[in-house]
């Protein structure tokens, strides 16, 4: 055999052993993370990279580690550790990331989810396993609806509520007729379903709608036939940084310069700072948290703001992941237990005593939580005094009346009496 042979197999066998050993050193590494009792994880599921990083992202795993330190970092006699991962708003990528969780890193819970379809993934992950789903980032109805679980309960406002509080705000305004300029997956499509359904009872009409690519660049044909149609509103049933730039461009088309207006449901504080005051202004929509309601809103912002790193405003997803890891930790220690199924009723048993949403509960027969919304109105540039002080608010929206009730549930938990 030439040198040169025997160089080359020496060398190809070191790399297979090398890569075996390692393989094998992984696999001890894991199984002796799964054998570690002393230790539970709740994991933090969202986008780390993509159009929702800026609503969800780090910025949630920060508000989680927050809620374990302030629970004293153990429960049940085992100490709290909080890991996260990028979904990158991939289903398959979000299934897996949260199964080798379960598998290999003793996770008790799941939090935030990121978009609906991937959060819809991680919960019914956190269901097979008996562990708990906390979905502050996934929007879309069917959490407590129709993919309603036992280990489940949906925090983020959802598209039912969304879609009711904007358009009876525009209906008492004059608005009749509505175009719909809808992201193509499964919150845009839900969002566009009840606020459709919403138009009709108020006696509007829906002339229409064209759904667009997560994450497109170029929206222009889009918008130019949401403006063809003639309607007094365009509805634009999107999130995020899709939100940001098809608000960015109806500016630049003269959408809103006529008498046609904009509509928008999901809007977080991160959009509204991305669009600019000067395109933003006059945007009514509900929200469940704000950072600059009161001492108790302000003083949680400027601690994440600290141990985040970020001079801007947490978004109402990041105060709501903080929420539901608080209460599923209390719950944890009062039921005794982590499996998913008693956390949950738990947490139902159990009031939610922060201060940064109000008047909330966890409804047991779906796992939707009730709130209060907050109905507010980007201020124009004038209005504005300081560093994200963006919002008025208008009103109040009880959580009963902003919400679905039992009797009109799709969860089939519930039982229809």
């Amino acid at each position: 055999m030439a040198d040169s042979n025997i160089t080359t197999l020496v060398t190809e066998t070191a790399v297979k052993f090398k890569l075996l050993f390692t393989a094998l050193l992984s696999t001890y590494a894991m199984n002796a993370t799964a054998a570690d009792n002393s230790v539970v994880r709740i994991g933090v599921s969202n986008d780390r990279s993509g159009i929702y990083a800026d609503l969800g992202g780090l910025g949630s795993e920060v508000a989680a580690r927050m809620a374990v330190e302030d629970f004293g970092g153990e429960v049940l006699g085992k100490k709290i550790e909080v890991i996260g991962g990028d979904t990158q708003n991939k289903v398959d990528i979000a299934g897996q990331l949260v199964r080798s969780w379960f598998d290999t890193r003793n996770l008790v819970a799941v939090v935030d989810g990121g978009a609906s379809s991937t959060g819809l993934a991680a919960a019914a992950i956190a269901r097979e396993k008996n562990k708990a789903a906390l979905i502050s980032g996934g929007f879309a109805a069917d959490f407590a609806g129709a993919q309603c679980a036992e280990t489940t309960t949906q925090w983020a406002p959802d598209t039912y509520a969304l879609a009711k509080a904007v358009v009876r705000s525009n209906a008492q305004a004059g608005a009749k007729s509505w175009y719909f300029v809808t992201t193509d997956y499964i919150f845009g499509k839900t969002l566009e379903k009840n606020a459709s359904e919403f138009i009709n009872q108020e006696g509007g009409k829906v002339l229409g709608s064209v759904r667009h690519p997560l994450g497109a660049l170029d929206f222009s044909s889009f918008l130019l036939q949401a403006q063809s149609s003639g309607a007094d509103m365009i509805g634009l049933a999107s999130a995020g940084g899709d939100l940001v730039n098809l608000a960015k461009q109806s500016q630049e088309f003269g959408l809103t310069t006529g008498k046609q207006k904009l509509a928008t449901f999901l809007t977080f504080i991160n959009d509204v700072d991305g669009m600019g005051l000067e395109v933003a202004k006059g945007l009514v929509f509900p929200t469940a948290f704000y950072w600059d309601t009161d001492e108790d809103t302000r003083a949680w912002t400027r601690r994440w703001q600290q141990k985040s790193g970020f001079k801007r405003a947490p978004s109402v997803v990041q105060a709501l992941t903080y929420v539901s890891v608080s209460h599923y930790l209390h719950a944890v220690k009062v039921a005794g237990t982590f499996d998913g199924d008693k956390a949950t009723k738990a947490m139902s048993d159990l009031p939610i005593g922060s201060k940064l949403i109000k008047n909330a509960r966890v409804r047991p027969e779906d796992g939707r939580v009730i709130m209060d919304l907050a109905l507010v109105q980007v201020k124009t540039p004038q209005e504005s005094k300081a560093p994200y002080d963006y919002y008025k608010v208008l009103s109040t929206i009880p959580g009963d009346e902003a919400f679905v009730s039992l009797a009109d549930s799709a969860c089939p938990r519930v039982k229809k009496s």
